[in-house]
């Protein structure tokens, strides 16, 4: 593709809000240079010319182009060997919140490539987390970044920020996505988190360099989130929650959806156990699990829990029933012991040398009672 698709699509990614399904829609038909070029004629397809005015007698794309590089910013196209090709799979997954479509391009700043994510996870949830919440997403993180998987979230207070250190805390590179542009840090709280990110993993962003973090960015965000991962965990979301949009997305597109569950009683988890609840989530509560679910088909199977093994539990029933008639403090006969089990004194006497020799029974003068070991 020429230069002149990049500086159409840079100028387009200045003048319209991410993820504008008129503008993305109109981009798959005509191509971003002819709508480029109809805007700067003054012509208007489906009204956008009109809402654009303002930004479009000040667009220069070749100057942005060069801030940006200054900036340490990136402008990735789909021509791009680099560009992410899972994301046009928002081709057909709709709209959702007047949010939709492929976007036009991609602001990046730092050194991991777009087009290694394929395999990512996505781990989003509540700002106002819980330390149980941002305990368990910190794991996730951890393990899943440890598999190989980048670990990809928003950057925001609470299960993002949880993720994103817990892909940090095993030197492995994260990926943040975020509302404003990739050259701005919002919250400004997490100013050392993304300039780490930045460093060593990547900061994305669908709005230009400068632009500040929207409502509306914000739900455009939740969609590339969903898109550029191959699953997305939440770990906590209330009831109403940009998680939960985020997992909508992830739906819609097909990808595996998974809900961590917490405390029944937790308002911050209401929206993971509604999830749950409908089916469209699946229950994730470890990392062995998580990379079961979004691994290869047959690749990190996770083991299925199991209680301790008790001595008891290879035992015949036979042998157990005749356990069970077995005093526990005063022996008994071997009679005595038949009686109780309601067998043969034959066949509970060859079932007693059994459980001798296994430990769980003692003989002695009084006759025979339970080994400290049958007690376990």
């Amino acid at each position: 593709m020429s230069h002149a698709d990049r500086l159409a699509r840079a100028a387009l990614s200045r003048l319209a809000e991410p993820g504008d399904p008129r503008l993305t829609a109109l981009v798959a038909e005509l191509g971003a240079e002819e709508l480029h070029r109809m805007l700067v004629e003054q012509r208007d397809p489906e009204g956008i010319r009109t809402d654009l005015a303002a930004r479009l007698a000040s667009s220069d794309p070749e100057r942005e182009l060069d801030q940006a590089a200054r900036l340490g910013l990136r402008f990735v196209i789909p021509s791009d060997a680099e560009w992410p090709a899972q994301v046009g799979d928002l081709v057909r997954a709709g709209q959702l919140h007047e949010r939709g479509g492929p976007p036009i391009g991609l602001w990046v700043r730092g050194p991991v490539r777009l087009d290694s994510l394929a395999g990512s996870v996505a781990i989003v949830g509540a700002r106002s987390a819980t330390s149980y919440g941002a305990q368990v997403a910190g794991e996730l993180a951890a393990v899943a970044a440890r598999a190989g998987f980048p670990v990809v979230s928003g950057a925001a207070f609470g299960i993002d920020q949880a993720a994103h250190r817990g892909a940090v805390a095993v030197d492995a590179p994260t990926v943040a996505v975020l509302a404003c542009g990739a050259d701005r840090v919002y919250p400004a709280a997490h100013q050392q988190l993304i300039d780490h990110i930045a460093a060593t993993g990547a900061v994305v962003s669908e709005a230009a360099p400068g632009c500040a973090p929207t409502r509306i960015r914000f739900l455009a965000r939740n969609r590339l989130i969903a898109a550029l991962a191959r699953g997305t965990v939440v770990v906590e979301a209330a009831a109403r929650s940009g998680a939960l949009n985020t997992a909508n997305w992830a739906a819609r597109l097909n990808r595996v959806v998974l809900g961590v569950p917490g405390p029944v009683t937790s308002a911050q988890s209401q929206g993971v156990h509604q999830l749950l609840r409908q089916g469209a989530a699946t229950v994730v509560t470890s990392g062995q699990e998580l990379l079961e679910l979004v691994g290869d088909a047959g690749a990190h199977l996770a083991d299925e829990p199991r209680g301790p093994v008790h001595p008891r539990d290879r035992l015949t029933s036979r042998h157990r029933q005749v356990l069970d008639a077995v005093p526990v403090s005063h022996g008994a006969g071997t009679d005595s012991v038949a009686r109780a089990a309601g067998l043969g004194v034959v066949e509970v006497r060859s079932a007693l040398t059994y459980l001798l020799g296994a430990g769980l029974v003692v003989q002695d003068g009084a006759g025979w009672r339970l080994a400290a070991l049958a007690h376990t």
